[in-house]
C-alpha cells in the first residue's frame, strides 16, 4: 500500500464530503484480500487476535500494543468486528477499498471478515476492541467515529490480558458483559466522519492514484496524469466516476484530508499543514477543509490532556 500523501493541488474539490450519520447498510460479502504492501521499516504479524477471540461469555475483548512509527501490521482478517483507536499517536488502517486515518480523537469500526492492515504514522499506543458477531451495529463498511468521553472510558476499562493468562481483575468477564450494551449504544450514537481515500479496482486508475499518493508535491493536471497511464483525460474522469463514485477533484480532496489529518494531530501549525498539502494560502486550505468536514483544521489538532 503506498504512503498516503496527497497531491499538492490548491483548488478546492467539488462534491465535498459532509460529516453525519448514515443508515446501516446491508452486510455485503467479504472483500477480496488486501494486495501486498510496499516494504516498510518494520513489519509485524497480526498481533495474535486468536488470543482475544470474543464469545458469549466474554462478548468484548480488548488488547493494547505500543508500536513505533512506520511499523506495519500485516494484512489479516478475523470473523468478528473490531474498534481500532489509539490513546496517543496517529495510525492508518487500510483495506482493499481504501485507507482511513485515525487520530486519537477517533476510532474506526471494521466489520467482520474485512481484510485490513495497520500502519503506524507515528509512535502510538494501539488499542483494539473485538466484539462478538451479534453485538454492535450492522455497518457493512468501515466507519470513522468521533470518540465521546464515555465511549473512551468504556473501551479503556476493558481488561487486556490474552487467553492463557488470568485476567488482571477476576471480575473482568462479568464487567465485559455489563459494559457491552452501553458501549454498543455509544457506538450507535457516535458521529460518523467520512474521511477516507478509496482506491479503484481498475489497474490503470489504481496506478494513477498510487502515483498521486506517492508524490504529494506533483502539480500535474489530470490530462498529464492520464497520458502517463496511456489513457485520455475523458477516460480517466469516467473511470473515477464509475470505479469510485466521485470526481477526480473530490478524490484529490480526500487525499489532501488524509495527509492533513495526521499532521494536525501531531500539533503542526495550520500554515505548515497548508504548505505541506500544496496550498498557496492558509485561507484557501481552511476553506476547503471546513467545506469538507464541517470543522476548522484546529478542531482536529490533538491536544494532550
Amino acid at each position: 500500500m503506498p504512503d498516503l500523501a496527497p497531491p499538492a493541488d490548491p483548488s478546492p474539490a467539488a462534491d465535498p464530503a459532509t460529516p453525519g450519520r448514515r443508515a446501516p447498510a446491508q452486510r455485503r460479502a467479504p472483500h477480496a484480500p488486501v494486495p501486498a504492501l510496499a516494504a516498510l521499516a518494520h513489519s509485524v504479524g497480526p498481533l495474535t487476535p486468536h488470543l482475544y477471540a470474543p464469545d458469549a461469555v466474554r462478548p468484548l475483548r480488548a488488547k493494547e500494543h505500543f508500536l513505533s512509527a512506520d511499523t506495519q501490521v500485516e494484512p489479516h482478517t478475523h470473523p468478528w468486528p473490531q474498534l481500532t483507536f489509539s490513546t496517543r499517536g496517529v495510525i492508518r488502517l487500510s483495506t482493499r477499498d481504501g485507507s482511513y486515518i485515525i487520530p486519537p480523537s477517533r476510532a474506526l469500526w471494521v466489520p467482520a471478515d474485512v481484510p485490513h492492515s495497520i500502519t503506524l504514522v507515528e509512535d502510538a499506543e494501539l488499542r483494539t476492541v473485538y466484539l462478538h458477531r451479534w453485538l454492535g451495529p450492522d455497518w457493512a463498511r468501515c466507519e470513522v467515529l468521533e470518540i465521546s468521553p464515555l465511549l473512551r472510558a468504556l473501551m479503556l476499562a476493558l481488561d487486556t490480558t490474552p487467553d492463557g493468562l488470568p485476567p488482571a481483575d477476576p471480575a473482568s468477564p462479568q464487567r465485559e458483559r455489563w459494559i457491552a450494551p452501553l458501549l454498543v449504544d455509544e457506538l450507535e450514537r457516535a458521529q460518523q466522519i467520512r474521511i477516507d481515500v478509496p482506491l479503484p479496482q481498475d489497474k490503470r486508475l489504481r496506478q494513477l492514484c498510487e502515483a498521486v499518493l506517492r508524490a504529494p508535491d506533483d502539480r500535474a493536471t489530470l490530462a498529464e496524469r492520464a497520458r502517463g497511464i496511456g489513457a485520455s483525460e475523458r477516460t480517466v474522469a469516467r473511470l473515477f466516476r464509475d470505479q469510485l463514485g466521485m470526481s477526480w477533484q473530490a478524490w484529490r480532496q480526500q487525499a489532501v484530508l488524509a495527509h492533513a489529518l495526521p499532521l494536525l494531530a501531531r500539533g503542526m501549525a495550520v500554515s505548515q499543514v497548508a504548505t505541506a498539502c500544496g496550498y498557496a494560502t492558509d485561507s484557501a486550505f481552511c476553506a476547503m477543509f471546513k467545506q469538507a468536514t464541517g470543522k476548522s483544521p484546529t478542531a482536529f489538532q490533538h491536544r494532550r490532556r
